[in-house]
């Protein structure tokens, strides 16, 4: 089973920035797609944005649209999120996942079939 790691998260003040990155933890394997998901405490996870490995098509959700910037790189088999302007309504855990489901980006974590096992992001106001 292919395991997908995190990293880049950590403590940052209001109007930070922080880049996340994922990657397979060996190997390649057949996908379609990654996306960020979040999940805070007490709360449901949440699409955050995801990018299809083919067209390089995204999709953000409307709390990251202009502040996150998600991208890939094909060689590495590692995508990215770069968050700027952070607020502390963005803490959460984020976790990565891969798709070898659905041609083209999806908010829907049913979708996805790889998952990370996340990383904490704190913004301190």
């Amino acid at each position: 089973q292919v395991q997908l790691v995190e990293s880049g998260g950590g403590l940052v003040q209001a109007g930070g920035s922080l880049r996340l990155s994922c990657a397979p933890s060996e190997g390649t394997f057949s996908m379609y797609g990654m996306g960020w998901f979040r999940q805070a405490p007490g709360k449901e996870r949440e699409f955050v944005s995801a990018i299809s490995w083919v067209s390089r098509n995204t999709l953000y959700a409307d709390s990251a649209e202009g502040r996150f910037t998600i991208s890939r790189d094909n060689d590495k088999i590692t995508v990215y999120l770069q968050m700027n302007s952070l607020k502390p309504e963005d803490t959460a855990v984020y976790y990565c996942a891969a798709t070898s489901r659905v041609v083209g980006p999806s908010r829907s974590p049913s979708m996805y079939n790889y998952w990370g096992q996340g990383t904490q992001v704190t913004v301190s106001s």
